[in-house]
């Protein structure tokens, strides 16, 4: 049974690209390993070729993965989603109690997190504890390292 993942438009672009590095550049270039290491003679003791072959299998299997995380990926139109609490694809200003600083991130698909960016997973404790929040609501979150405290400022797409 798939799941269906939600994504930003570049977030999708982003894991089609790299899909077809895979197919275009990375799959024909095994394939010319194999060729090589096939053409060097004896295959029952050559170490070349077994690594290709098992590179060549790795790949395959990130290929397969990859198109059906793509087959079940949908496109987040913005435009329809709530902004009176916390969804994906929210851009939330908070205030940390536990810092006394103030926050922002937007909430993201699992595979289109990146901290340096301001974009936190949906998946993540933070992510998790602030989904359906409300301006105004605190959130009291679980994380490793004890429970940290968040007032939703604002919300915008």
């Amino acid at each position: 049974m798939s799941q269906i993942t939600y994504y930003t438009e570049e977030g999708l672009k982003k894991l089609k690209d790299e899909l077809h590095e895979m197919k275009t550049v990375q799959r024909p270039a095994i394939s010319r390993q194999i060729a090589e290491a096939r053409d060097k003679g004896d295959l029952s003791e050559n170490a070349e070729y077994d690594a290709a072959k098992e590179a060549q299998g790795l790949l395959e299997m990130k290929i397969a993965k990859l198109e059906a995380v793509i087959s079940n990926a949908r496109i987040i139109d913005k435009s329809q989603l709530d902004t009176e609490k916390v969804l994906i694809l929210s851009t939330v200003r908070l205030k940390n109690f536990g810092m006394n600083k103030e926050l922002t991130y937007t909430l993201v698909a699992e595979n289109e997190a990146n901290l340096r960016e301001g974009k936190i997973s949906v998946e993540s404790p933070i992510g998790k504890g602030l989904l359906g929040k409300k301006v105004g609501e605190v959130a009291e979150i679980q994380v490793p390292n004890g429970v940290m405290k968040f007032e939703v400022l604002e919300i915008t797409r």
